[in-house]
């Protein structure tokens, strides 16, 4: 009912669908990463939802927009944090396994102040995969567009089908190479890579250009941190430049992108929208954790 009144308050929102991990992640600032046997103290830190699904749908929500995350959640006590953060940020969750009483996967993260670079422990989807039988019914009415980031190959494969089926475009978060993936590539629409996104058998962006353009695969855009983002789309090739900040932490910015990116290719063209999408990743890098950029938008 929440969402209904928002998209009536706002009729220009689009409403997105973001499928794939959901973690909790306890982020820490300090000035280094601790080496063998040793104990640091951080000077700050937060705790919000993670992953990169979820992330992306935090910023598409974040843009004045409507935002699912299609996860597992599941009934343990720490999920509570989850959800407090997601309803927050006004993001829906569609829990795939509701009644899982399984500790949700944590993610601890350092940031080093100095030069914003994260180091990541953590435990993917891997233990709480769903199968498609999971998917809610209509989960797609009224969806704009779908981002999957791979971390639920098996609802993210049935999802892409049925997309696909309903002329909704379909954005993949590339940002290393899973298994599976090969199956949703032909139903993607716009495939957003990173520099560490290499399938099989490709050792150069030129390599994960052919693979993915073997597909059908329209759009796709290799992002490169601070570098320049290299793209194809419909036979065209380009950069596009990115903003140059002093990066106070990186964590989630290629999430941020991704959703930033759903927001903006609803509106403008491909490169528009990477151009857009680089521009407000770039400012959450300005501020520690995955939130706080918020906060000055």
């Amino acid at each position: 009912m929440d969402n209904l009144k928002s998209k009536i308050q706002n009729p220009k929102s689009d409403c997105g669908l973001f499928v794939g991990l959901v973690t909790l992640d306890l982020i820490y600032l300090a000035d280094s990463a601790p080496k063998s046997n040793q104990k640091i103290v951080a000077t700050d830190y937060t705790v919000a939802a993670g992953g990169p699904a979820t992330n992306a749908a935090v910023t598409f929500s974040h843009l004045d927009n409507q935002a699912t995350v299609l996860g597992v959640v599941g009934s343990h006590p720490m999920t509570q944090l989850i959800r407090g953060d997601l309803v927050n940020y006004k993001v829906a969750i569609a829990d795939l396994e509701p009644t899982t009483d399984l500790a949700p996967p944590v993610s601890s993260i350092i940031v080093t102040q100095a030069t914003g670079e994260r180091a990541v422990v953590s435990i993917n989807s891997v233990k709480t995969q769903a199968n498609s039988g999971s998917i809610p019914p209509n989960i797609l009415q009224n969806v704009d567009i779908v981002l999957i980031d791979g971390h639920q190959m098996m609802v993210s494969y049935s999802i892409a089908q049925m997309a696909k089926a309903k002329n909704i475009p379909v954005a993949l978060d590339c940002g290393s190479w899973k298994s599976g993936f090969e199956q949703i590539l032909p139903f993607v629409d716009y495939a957003i890579c990173s520099a560490n996104f290499y399938p099989p058998n490709c050792q150069t962006g030129e390599d994960v250009f052919a693979y993915l353009g073997r597909f059908g695969i329209p759009h796709i855009a290799i992002t490169h941190g601070q570098k320049p983002i290299e793209y194809l789309s419909c036979t065209k090739t380009g950069i596009v430049d990115v903003p140059q900040i002093q990066a106070v932490d990186t964590l989630g910015a290629g999430d941020i992108f991704h959703g930033a990116f759903c927001h903006y290719i609803l509106r403008e063209n491909f490169t528009d929208a990477l151009a857009l999408a680089a521009n407000i990743a770039a400012d959450s890098c300005k501020f520690f954790g995955t939130r706080r950029w918020m906060d000055f938008k």
